[in-house]
């Protein structure tokens, strides 16, 4: 098992190729996925990803229109496919998102949102887990790290890990689970 901390005040500003928004890239695999906090600042449409299944995440500001799937308050969760035409609307300001983006053919994953303190197993595989709100500790065998928001722990395990979380106030900590054993 591999265990690494993610600062998201080291992570760096890439504009989007469309020029509507800026990314900053947590983690990736090659063909398989990437992970990345956006920064969308006016409408329009997204870029298009063939073959890619996406998942956002809204972190902050106060709305955000996807075309039929609406995220209207912070952490909701809209899932569609990267080929879709999605035209986004900022319903006051801007805002900010995790993007989680997988090939079909290359890895599957699944995002949930823990508020709770609580002892969890996860699967094994490349786990995220990202401090949307905090701050929190997560204690994974020996290892106990402290996340304040913006911050990602990133646990790379051949078997199911069991991952203890003390939330603090109102933290929320979001899990992406990845797997790139995918079975045709």
């Amino acid at each position: 098992m591999t265990v690494s901390v993610i600062r998201g005040a080291a992570l760096v500003a890439s504009p989007w190729k469309n020029g509507g928004g800026i990314t900053r890239e947590i983690a990736a695999c090659a063909h398989a996925w990437r992970a990345s906090i956006a920064e969308i600042d006016r409408p329009g449409p997204f870029s298009r990803f063939d073959g890619i299944d996406r998942v956002l995440v809204l972190l902050d500001g106060s709305g955000l229109m996807l075309d039929a799937h609406a995220v209207m308050r912070p952490f909701d969760i809209a899932r569609f496919a990267g080929e879709s035409p999605i035209d986004a609307r900022l319903t006051d300001g801007p805002v900010r998102v995790f993007n989680l983006m997988t090939h079909r053919d290359g890895a599957r994953a699944s995002v949930d949102l823990w508020r709770t303190s609580a002892r969890r197993i996860i699967d094994g595989g490349t786990v995220l887990l990202h401090c949307a709100q905090g701050p929190l500790d997560v204690r994974i065998d020996q290892i106990r790290v402290t996340l304040t928001k913006t911050d990602t722990l990133r646990i790379d395990a051949a078997h199911d890990v069991e991952v203890e979380v003390e939330m603090q106030g109102d933290g929320v900590l979001l899990c992406a689970s990845l797997n790139t054993e995918v079975e045709s």
